[in-house]
Parts: structure tokens; C-alpha cells; sequence
């Protein structure tokens, strides 16, 4: 008991009052993206609460949400299996990506706005300098995950439909996991950054055409470079 009163009062110092179930949820990922929790790992409930200071409830709330969104497996009375990524995750995810983001892209292309894409732009040339002239290290590889981020998700933002961005927040998660292997060299960020721009300069063009077929060719080379890994 006094166990789990030290992970509720955790969580609760964690989220400033948020809901429980909701924090244990994020634990449960930043365990598994911060490699605590390996991926495809088989766990009874007891060894999370004690690995992650998350109380049995909001844990057992958590786990559904997670089983619903195919991270895990709940086995009743056998324990907790994450989801390994592979081949058919991999693909997938990929897959999903370019179904939802070449519509958008076109209508991001369309409607962003100029001071938007021009700050978008300009933060990707910074990184770029900054890799070649210091290659990679922490607060670079944070920053080309922030730029991942702000330029998809700006993407898909543009089609102001909440349904997708909900669906596409929980794609996110699969792809941080099929990352998570994945060895990232100078010249792999320096490509990435630069498909990137390919797709932010045909949106400064408004050309629709010309961004879609960025953003596909921007995936294409994303999702070869993840398959060589298997």
C-alpha cells in the first residue's frame, strides 16, 4: 500500500493534478522510448509499477489504452507484452504516413502561412550548418526530432480535422519505436534535413504538385533507409 501511495504521489508531482490514467499512459511510453522497458519485453503488472512508480489503477487504465492502440498485449494472469517493431510495423507506419500526409501536404502547400514556413525553413538550414560544422550530438539529434515533428505535424494540422490528428499522435508513437534502432550518421540527418526542404520549399512555392511528390520521395528514401535495419 505504501508503495503504491509513492507512485500515485510521483505521478501527481509529474502532471501537476492531470489525470492519473493519462500520466501513467506517457510513463509507459517515455519508459519504452527511453529504452527502461525493451521493446517486445514480457512483464508481469507488478514489475511496471515498481519500474515506473505507476500505482495499479491508472496503470491497469493505461494498458487498455496502450492494448487498444496495438503497443501491447495484455495476457490475463501471464503478464504484458510490448510490441517489437519489424518488417510489418515498419510498413505500415509508412504506409499510414503517406496515405494521410500527401493529402495534407497539399493543402499545406496551399494555405501555410509565409512567416510559418519561412521559420520552418530557416530552423532546417541552422541544423544543417550545425551538423556539418559539428556533426551530431544530443541537443542536435533533439532538435532534428523537434523539426520532425513541427514540419509533419504542421502537415497534418492543416486539414483541421481532429480525428486525424488524434490518429496520427498515436502513429507517432510507432514510429519513435521503429527508430529506435535506427543509427543515425551525419550524412542520414544532412539527407533527411534536405528531403525536408525539398517539401518546405515547394509549399514556399505554392506548388501542390511539386510538394506532394517531395513528400513521397521523402518517405520512400525514410522507409528504405528503416527497412535496411532488418
Amino acid at each position: 500500500m505504501a508503495a503504491d501511495k509513492t507512485a500515485s504521489e510521483s505521478l501527481v508531482e509529474l502532471g501537476g493534478g492531470g489525470r492519473l490514467s493519462d500520466l501513467a499512459y506517457q510513463r509507459i511510453l517515455e519508459g519504452l522510448f527511453e529504452r527502461r522497458l525493451p521493446a517486445g519485453a514480457f512483464v508481469s503488472q507488478n514489475e511496471l509499477v515498481q519500474l515506473l512508480g505507476i500505482p495499479v489503477a491508472p496503470l491497469r487504465d493505461a494498458l487498455r489504452v496502450l492494448e487498444a492502440e496495438g503497443v501491447l498485449t495484455i495476457h490475463p494472469r501471464s503478464g504484458i507484452q510490448f510490441v517489437k517493431p519489424g518488417l510489418e510495423l515498419t510498413r505500415s507506419t509508412y504506409q499510414f504516413r503517406t496515405i494521410v500526409e500527401r493529402a495534407a501536404v497539399r493543402v499545406y502547400a496551399e494555405t501555410a502561412d509565409d512567416d510559418e514556413l519561412a521559420e520552418i525553413a530557416a530552423r532546417h538550414r541552422v541544423a544543417m550548418t550545425r551538423i556539418e560544422s559539428n556533426g551530431l550530438d544530443a541537443a542536435t539529434i533533439a532538435e532534428l526530432e523537434a523539426l520532425e515533428q513541427l514540419l509533419h505535424n504542421s502537415v497534418i494540422h492543416s486539414l483541421s480535422n481532429p480525428l486525424i490528428e488524434t490518429t496520427y499522435r498515436r502513429m507517432h508513437n510507432y514510429l519513435r519505436l521503429v527508430r529506435l534502432d535506427r543509427k543515425l550518421t551525419v550524412p542520414l540527418a544532412l539527407r533527411s534535413l534536405r528531403e525536408h526542404m525539398e517539401i518546405i520549399t515547394a509549399c514556399q512555392q505554392r506548388d501542390p504538385d511539386k510538394a506532394e511528390a517531395a513528400l513521397q520521395a521523402h518517405f520512400t528514401a525514410a522507409l528504405q533507409r528503416h527497412m535496411g535495419m532488418f
